[in-house]
Parts: structure tokens; sequence; C-alpha cells
């Protein structure tokens, strides 16, 4: 009796182990090698993706800024602003508050316009590359440095 009970246990397991399968190794490199691959494509997408935010955040600073420098010479200021936020002389009361994505900013006075005060603001991005920007009295944010 014991022996006919061992006897069907025995051939319940090699039953059960033989239903029982597993990956192979070739299917687990195949979807490691899969992940790795989709990994290579969106890791350098996701990082332009971050050089290009922190490029309008600079474009941002630089519209923020013209403004701050018009309305600072609107109110009959004849010195150059400064980008200070500690400086009490800067623009931060008109408004202009540096984004963490700004490396730097500079205030750049080319000869003066005969109808008002010409400028040129100079932005540079924290991204990969430093991107320069720069916006003028006269026009909006383009590529490239003050003159």
């Amino acid at each position: 009796m014991i022996r006919s009970i061992t006897e069907a246990l025995a051939r319940k397991r090699s039953e059960l182990g033989r239903k029982e399968k597993g990956f192979t190794l070739i299917e687990l490199l195949v979807v490691v090698i899969i992940i790795g691959i989709l990994a290579a494509i969106a890791i350098p997408i996701f990082l332009g993706q971050q050089d290009s935010a922190k490029d309008g955040g600079v474009k941002s600073d630089l519209a923020t800024a013209k403004i701050a420098v018009v309305s600072y010479f609107t109110d009959g200021a004849t010195v150059a602003p400064t980008f200070d936020a500690a400086a009490g002389t800067g623009l931060a009361k008109y408004g202009f508050a540096k984004s963490d994505n700004t490396l730097s900013i500079a205030f750049k006075t080319p000869a003066p316009a005969a109808s008002g005060t010409a400028f040129c603001i100079d932005g540079v991005s924290k991204s990969s590359g430093a991107t320069k920007f720069r916006i003028t009295d006269s026009t909006g944010v383009t590529a490239g440095v003050c003159p």
C-alpha cells in the first residue's frame, strides 16, 4: 500500500515537473537587448527635450528683461540697468527675475538711437551647448550675441 502511494506521488511529481516550463536563456537575452535598444533611443530624445526647455527659459527671461528695461528707461533712468537681484538698483522692482535655466544675462548698449535708447541684451542657456540668445529694443529673441 505504501509502495503504491509512493509510486503515485512520484508519477504526479514527474508530471508537474514536465508541465512547469520557464524562459530560456536566449529568450531572456532577447528581452534585455530589446530594452537596451529602446533605452538607447529614448535617452537622447529625453536629453534633447531638457535642452529645449532650458533654451525656452532663457528666451522667456530675455522677453521679461526687455519689458523691465523699457520700464526702467521710461522712469527716466539714464544709466545702464543691472540684472543683480540683490542690488537695490536692479531690475527686480520692474518684474525681472532670472530663472534657474539661465546661466547669465548681460545688458549691452550700442550707440544711442535718434529716437530713444537703443539696447541689446545677451542671454546664455544652461543647456548642454550653452546656447546664446539676444534681444534688442526693436527685435524679438534671436540666436546669437549682441554686436
